[in-house]
């Protein structure tokens, strides 16, 4: 019997020390997706992108546009062409088709890739700002993904506006 409550002694004890370690443990979730949307780095490289792929978006409108012409043309005039002219813009709507799939293709991949390599950047930044965060606030765990999160220890909103006022 001795043994026995003296065994419960140690558990108690135990127990009671790891609650007051518990109390201690201060842990933060970032929602990463937010940042990537909504931070200031992100935002200006967002615009960046826009302004670096807008004249080649351009072009895709325009060579839209002539496909769409020569369809609507087709359509409208397509029974009463010569046979020799009817097969010239059949042949010039399946090249305008093929060069507008390939543009497009080509300007997905780009964009893309260009938005990888920005996000990256942006990224990087989030997490020095973490860090920072982390050892300021002096946080003992920060998880940036959760399948759910208590807005009590959410400090997304902390972080972005952190990125916002470090440059």
């Amino acid at each position: 019997m001795k043994t026995w409550s003296m065994k419960f002694m140690q558990i108690l004890l135990l127990v009671g020390s790891t609650q007051a370690l518990a109390a201690d443990f201060r842990v933060g979730i970032v929602n990463t997706e937010r940042i990537l949307r909504e931070s200031a780095p992100a935002v200006k490289a967002e615009k960046k992108i826009e302004k670096e792929f807008s004249g080649r978006d351009q072009e895709i409108k325009k060579v839209a546009k002539q496909v769409k012409d020569v369809q609507t043309l087709m359509e409208k005039e397509g029974l009463t062409l010569p046979d020799g002219e009817k097969r010239n813009k059949e042949r010039e709507l399946a090249n305008l088709n093929m060069n507008l799939q390939r543009m497009q293709r080509g300007f997905s991949e780009d964009l893309n890739l260009r938005k990888n390599e920005e996000m990256s950047v942006v990224l990087e930044h989030a997490n020095k700002a973490i860090q920072a965060l982390a050892e300021k606030e002096k946080y003992d765990l920060i998880l940036q993904e959760a399948v759910y999160r208590n807005p009590n220890i959410d400090i997304t909103e902390k972080v972005l506006k952190y990125m916002a006022n470090d440059k």
